[in-house]
């Protein structure tokens, strides 16, 4: 009797220790299949302007965008990357061949900005306030950023660049730019609003896997 009731004893406690290890398997496997956490949103994020008029986060080379009634080739781009900060710079050309960039950044709301190239500017960065082209301009900020250059931009695929941004009221912009070793670049910035930019991505792409 005792014998029976040792075995007994022993017996269940082997089941009961295989249970818990197929729980601890399930358990463990649960945890592993488990979708990663949603990243944040911005929830006045206007994405019905994303549905109507085309997502700028998701403009890229040989895509054609609409600014203010004019229609631009995206010729190529820079993602930009200073620490936990990034911004996106498109080189978009007109059938005329005018070149221009427009920049997209979320700070943290969504900020358009149409820039024209000042090549035969003299001024440099550095001090609190410039005047240029009858404007006054104010320092705002500066830095130094780490890029990756896709499509034709005239860049290295990777590198290095300083930049000094500057701004006058009503939201006019002023960059100077220096990518790699090269000298200073100046451009004169204009705010856009949402409704003045529509996108159209190229034809027969499938997207439904970008973010």
């Amino acid at each position: 009797m005792n014998g029976s009731v040792a075995w007994l004893v022993t017996a269940v406690g082997c089941l009961i220790g295989a249970g818990g290890v197929v729980i601890a398997v399930v358990a463990l496997r649960r945890s592993r299949s488990r979708p990663p956490e949603a990243t944040p949103t911005d929830p006045l994020r206007d994405h019905d302007a994303d549905v109507l008029r085309g997502d700028p986060r998701r403009l890229r080379p040989g895509d054609i965008v609409e600014i203010r009634q004019v229609s631009y080739l995206v010729r190529g781009t820079i993602r930009l990357v200073e620490g936990g900060w990034s911004w996106v710079e498109h080189l978009l050309d007109d059938a005329q061949g005018v070149r221009r960039w427009l920049s997209v950044e979320e700070d943290p709301e969504l900020e358009l900005v149409l820039w024209t190239a000042e090549t035969g500017a003299t001024v440099t960065p550095g001090a609190p306030t410039i005047d240029f082209a009858g404007r006054r301009y104010s320092w705002k900020e500066s830095g130094q950023a780490r890029f990756t250059a896709t499509g034709t931009t005239g860049l290295d695929p990777t590198g290095s660049m300083r930049y000094h941004d500057y701004q006058a009221t009503g939201g006019a912009r002023l960059s100077f730019e220096a990518y790699g070793e090269a000298g200073w670049e100046v451009a004169r910035g204009e705010l856009l609003h949402r409704t003045e930019v529509m996108i159209y991505p190229q034809a027969g792409e499938n997207r439904s896997g970008e973010h």
